[in-house]
């Protein structure tokens, strides 16, 4: 569980709101909000739902304290009756949405959050914040495994992230189809299998890089990954045979003209009898660099800033928008921000051979469906209770076959149309 109070996300606008609908009546209003992307970041052609898992938790424990209310109050954020609201809120909603591991498209309804206008509208900051960072990740974390055609990735990019998006991205690298983090705190929360070496400082500190690499083994035993280019690259793959044999799992290079290092790599190894061992390359690695690679012997990747700040795109443009008041749909009208009112079922319908066509969105209660077609949005809060769903390791799977799903052509790293159209259908 995060260390940040779910409370502690809400924007002062959100509570203006919510005293504001108090005072005149229409806080207790049966709403419904929407999650959606208008586009998808320059370059993109899909976008992964990630955090539901983690939100659902938040949204769970989403209290404010005595602290926190009395600090509210004194500032003058809320009035008593606001106070009052805040101490005893709880989120007695539904909450429904695609399944963590869904691909998304423009103006695919990924979240819907319904209940009464003010414990909906409190949540706004807390929804985007967690599924506009978790889905940039995740969307980036995909394209890269993608161009690594099924090497394995390790995620280490905390250092450039704040401490606890460091760990949220961790998770939703994993679920995209990092097969290891660096980040323990990642490993201990949700249980991904973690891995690292040790730095360059490990080697400066120490006389010279033989006697850096004979500690770290006896230590850790051959089964570890010695960090060979501190120094001259060449020299530090003889000293890393020299000192661990042949048997030696793996070493790292982070630095230099990676295609033409791994090439020569490989076949030092190989004259010194470690044909076995593995090449790990990092070094601000993103999907396109990795893709470069490919044709390369490298055997692992380890990307860290990409990932973390989406590669580009650090945010999914994700927004949260009212679409329905008491049963009735309402739009917006703004010039180029307009919403398409009502409350919205998607499904998505594929050839028989399992390729994804369409995804439809369609007014609620309405799908005309087909045999092909899966409805997209699950439950996962009733009445403020929260249900079962998948564990981190099925929503992975769950992407696995999603990405499958779809034409080759949405695989591409280059720029395109989405892998799927959508098609909303307004309501009668």
């Amino acid at each position: 569980m995060s260390t940040l109070r779910p409370a502690l996300l809400t924007d002062h606008y959100e509570l203006t709101m919510v005293s504001a609908a108090l005072q005149d009546g229409t806080a207790d209003r049966r709403c419904v909000f929407e999650v959606f992307t208008r586009r998808l970041p320059a370059g993109r052609r899909y976008g992964v739902v990630a955090g539901t898992g983690r939100l659902i938790e938040l949204i769970r424990d989403f209290r404010f304290d005595a602290e926190e209310v009395d600090f509210l109050r004194r500032t003058g954020v809320v009035d008593d009756r606001g106070a009052e609201w805040l101490t005893n809120y709880r989120f007695t909603g539904d909450v429904d949405g695609y399944a963590e591991g869904e691909l998304f498209f423009p103006n695919s309804p990924i979240l819907t959050v319904s209940g009464s206008f003010a414990e909906c509208v409190v949540l706004e900051t807390l929804v985007l914040s967690v599924l506009n960072h978790d889905c940039a990740v995740a969307a980036a974390a995909a394209r890269m495994v993608t161009a690594a055609r099924g090497r394995t990735l390790i995620e280490m990019g905390s250092r450039r992230a704040h401490e606890e998006a460091a760990v949220a991205a961790a998770r939703a690298a994993y679920l995209a189809g990092f097969r290891f983090t660096s980040n323990l705190a990642a490993g201990r929360r949700y249980g991904i299998p973690t891995a690292g070496t040790s730095a360059h400082a490990f080697t400066l500190l120490h006389d010279d890089e033989q006697a850096a690499f004979a500690s770290q083994v006896a230590a850790l035993g051959k089964d570890t990954t010695l960090l060979v280019d501190t120094y001259d690259i060449t020299e530090g793959i003889r000293n890393a045979i020299a000192v661990a044999g042949p048997e030696l799992r793996a070493v790292r290079i982070d630095s230099g003209d990676l295609a033409v290092i791994a090439q020569q790599c490989r076949e030092l190894l190989d004259s010194l009898g470690a044909t076995e061992t593995k090449i790990i390359v990092s070094g601000d690695l993103d999907e396109y660099a990795i893709a470069a690679l490919a044709a390369e012997p490298v055997d692992m990747y380890g990307a860290g800033t990409a990932v973390v700040t989406g590669s580009g795109a650090p945010t999914a443009g994700l927004v949260y928008k009212l679409v329905e008041v008491e049963g009735s749909g309402v739009v917006k009208r703004s010039e180029h921000k307009a919403t398409i009112g009502g409350r919205k079922v998607a499904v998505r319908r594929h050839k028989p051979s399992g390729t994804a066509t369409e995804e439809l969105v369609v007014p609620q209660g309405v799908p005309d469906r087909q045999p092909n077609d899966r409805l997209l949005q699950h439950s996962f809060i009733v009445d403020g209770e929260t249900v079962a769903r998948p564990t981190l390791d099925e929503s992975r799977e769950h992407l696995r076959q999603c990405l499958i799903s779809i034409p080759w052509e949405g695989l591409k790293l280059s720029g395109g149309d989405p892998a799927v159209p959508v098609t909303v259908v307004p309501a009668s």
